[in-house]
């Protein structure tokens, strides 16, 4: 059942996901199609969340869009900073922009980072954990992952959830999504992109995720172009297969309980060719995540209470696929 909309309100608005953006040239959205966009969203009951662009938008599109209760995703270099100053989440696309901005205790803060850059930088979080309210870390590569890289990420993990106890320990509630998600989640807390939201982009048609309008036209990975659209403002909605969104069709995560896994569609259709299915690499990073949460879980546990009523139970496996004839 859909809950959101986004709205990429540019060609060049800030990713705050796992796909990427390499769009130079400025396409914003109409103000017409952005009003129907959120009459669309009022008719269906759905809450906004508005992806912006680094440059200010005009007064006429600023009047727009506080027509209605929504959320703002805002690039850190964005040039508005009355909007910077009062977004809901600020995206990062590298370290150094991180380490210069100024954080706040009511932050919601992504860091979008290549792997290699998480091995170098991944201490300077410790920074930040006792002053943001949330910190978001998107690994951009994470299909490249290897066997040495799941040896180095399983360090780092280890790494950060002692910070995160610490800080627990001294009263502090950090909350880093590759770590504290999943000891406070008792079912699939996934992107469900297609599904639970979809993206009105600025050509004025609806697509599954921002990824499926930003991507190159010709990418096809066997499957068809991987640009397409579930509709449009004139004609609504027109998801194809729509079975294939939800996790009731997904025969391997809906048998997981790496519950705070993204279980990325865009991701899935490029590694595996399938829409409800993870690639590997996803599912052992999600699992080595897990497995840690359950480790945090139980050493904060020895300090006191500590979510008396979560449970992660010991598995012998990183990815679901491989005790698939267990269920």
């Amino acid at each position: 059942m859909l809950q959101y909309l986004i709205i990429q309100l540019d060609d060049t608005s800030a990713s705050y996901c796992h796909y990427s953006n390499d769009k130079k040239e400025s396409r914003l959205i109409s103000v017409e199609s952005l009003k129907k966009g959120i009459l669309f969203a009022m008719k269906e009951n759905l809450m906004i969340q508005f992806v912006y662009p680094n440059f200010e938008l005009s007064q006429e599109y600023k009047d727009a869009i506080n027509t209605i209760d929504h959320s703002d995703i805002v690039p850190s270099d964005c040039e508005d900073e009355k909007l910077k100053d009062n977004a809901d989440i600020i995206i990062f696309n590298n370290w150094k922009e991180l380490e210069s901005y100024k954080i706040n205790e009511n932050g919601i803060y992504v860091i979008r980072t290549y792997k290699s850059e998480l091995f170098e930088n991944h201490l300077s979080l410790n920074k930040f954990l006792p002053i943001a309210k949330r910190i978001n870390v998107v690994i951009t590569d994470i299909d490249s992952f290897d066997e040495n890289d799941f040896e180095k990420y399983k360090e780092i993990l280890s790494s950060l959830s002692k910070e995160i106890e610490k800080l627990y320990v001294e009263g502090k509630t950090p909350q880093l999504n590759l770590l504290t998600d999943r000891m406070m989640l008792d079912k699939m807390n996934n992107c469900n992109a297609g599904d639970e939201n979809i993206t009105l982009a600025p050509d004025g048609k609806f697509y599954v995720c921002p990824a499926f309008y930003l991507t190159d036209g010709n990418e096809d990975y066997g499957l068809g172009k991987s640009k397409f659209s579930i509709g449009d403002l004139e004609n609504g909605l027109e998801v194809k297969n729509p079975q294939l969104y939800k996790l009731s069709y997904a025969p391997i995560c809906r048998n997981c309980d790496a519950y705070q896994c993204k279980r990325c569609v865009y991701l899935n259709r490029k590694t595996t060719y399938e829409l409800n299915t993870p690639g590997h690499e996803q599912c052992v990073v999600s699992h080595l995540e897990r497995n840690e949460s359950r480790e945090l879980l139980a050493n904060i546990r020895k300090h006191g209470i500590f979510f008396p009523d979560k449970e992660i139970k010991e598995i012998s496996y990183l990815d679901p696929f491989d005790v698939r004839k267990e269920w």
